[in-house]
């Protein structure tokens, strides 16, 4: 919760001989009698009522009720920027006890917790996700940092270590790169599968620059290879296979389903967050303007598109239109970073006019990933907070 508080402009100050005795009265009268004025941050206030449950547990509603590392994650960052130590303490503890087998200074948490075939509630795939595992562990950095808490700060780093160990690999013909979690992404000696979107540039920034013993400076040399599998075309691809022959677009990783159509690679639910993560990242941040250009082809298309496109092919055709509102959302700030400044307003424009006056939430019905997606961007937007050049988060609130 925000608190502002303002001189009481009311207060009499005499000048003269004792003058500058009463300007100090008057200003300590005035802070003494400040009114604690919250604003509140009404998409989180929205977002909570209809997803957080009173343990401490974010359910994703549009996937049978189940809950992710991610959503804990982002959960947690969110609660940060609302100075909310409350709700953060709460899904930190949730995670804890049901994703990491009650100890987060052992063990990264499993990814999907849900009900399963026999109608248990508890992990379904243990296997971690980097991409939740880095949220979280800068969120515990930073909430240790701004709330004075050396108990965060201290599992922030902790998980930092595992993630280093466990969730960086060094792939060949093309450096130290975040692999999406422990098992399943390496089909073979020389093939990596891996996720653009795992890798936020600001956040790498930060440990590049808070703990720079780590691999955090190589995997940021790397990030500028993983986005040349659009070939050209610009646009953020979900899934990338990267190995000496190059790095190329990769249908995402699955079981064979008898029957179903083997999985195509393209740019959608996961790409898309590319485009926000650079858009959010401080302008000065090393690399930021490079990778804006390397997915150019989002912003080319929006020069005359209302809105983001909900999927593009490996080689960049568009396969659906409309892209959710929450997409939206997401290439606002990209576009601000590409100078777009008419694009992006059409982008919040649509997002304002999606919001449903009864849940407070975008769209119609508010789905979940939409609404993680507004309040990073309406959060960025509004100046809730920002990242400096160096990750390092700065909050409206302190």
């Amino acid at each position: 919760m925000t608190v502002h508080c303002k001189l009481n402009r009311g207060a009499g100050c005499a000048l003269g001989p004792s003058g500058s005795l009463a300007l100090l009265l008057a200003m300590l009268a005035g802070v003494q009698g400040c009114d604690a004025q919250p604003q509140p941050w009404p998409l989180w206030e929205a977002y909570t009522a209809r997803f957080l449950d009173d343990q401490g547990r974010i359910i994703d509603r549009t996937a049978g009720d189940r809950t992710t590392s991610e959503g804990q994650a982002y959960a947690l960052f969110f609660a940060l920027v609302d100075n909310d130590k409350p709700k953060f303490e709460k899904l930190l503890r949730w995670t804890e006890l049901n994703l990491a087998g009650g100890d987060l200074t052992a063990r990264l948490p499993a990814w999907d917790w849900g009900r399963t075939s026999s109608g248990e509630w508890k992990i379904r795939d243990d296997n971690p996700a980097s991409d939740a595992d880095l949220w979280l562990a800068y969120t515990l950095l930073e909430a240790g940092r701004l709330w004075h808490d050396p108990r965060y700060e201290n599992l922030g780093k902790l998980m930092a270590v595992h993630i280093a160990k466990e969730e960086v690999a060094l792939v060949p013909g093309c450096g130290t790169a975040l692999i999406p979690g422990p098992h399943g992404f390496h089909p073979d000696e020389q093939t990596y599968i891996l996720n653009p979107s795992y890798m936020p540039l600001p956040v790498l920034a930060y440990f590049a620059k808070t703990m720079p013993e780590g691999p955090w400076g190589e995997i940021l040399q790397t990030l500028p290879q993983l986005l040349e599998a659009q070939a050209g075309h610009g646009f953020a691809m979900d899934w990338v296979s990267a190995s000496p022959a190059g790095v190329h677009a990769a249908a995402a990783p699955s079981e064979p389903t008898a029957g179903k159509q083997e999985p195509q690679p393209a740019g959608s639910y996961d790409a898309i967050r590319v485009y926000l993560w650079l858009g959010i990242a401080d302008a000065g941040t090393p690399g930021q303007r490079d990778l804006v250009g390397q997915v150019s082809g989002m912003a080319a298309y929006m020069k005359t598109a209302v809105t983001p496109p909900a999927e593009v092919d490996a080689q960049g055709a568009v396969l659906h239109g409309g892209g959710p509102v929450g997409f939206s959302a997401a290439v606002a700030p990209y576009l601000m970073a590409a100078g777009m400044k008419a694009q992006a307003k059409l982008q919040q424009d649509r997002l304002v006019a999606s919001q449903d006056p009864g849940t407070g939430l975008y769209g119609h019905p508010g789905e979940y990933y939409d609404q993680n997606l507004a309040l990073f961007s309406t959060g960025w937007s509004e100046q809730r907070y920002r990242f400096d050049r160096d990750g390092r988060l700065h909050l409206k609130w302190k």
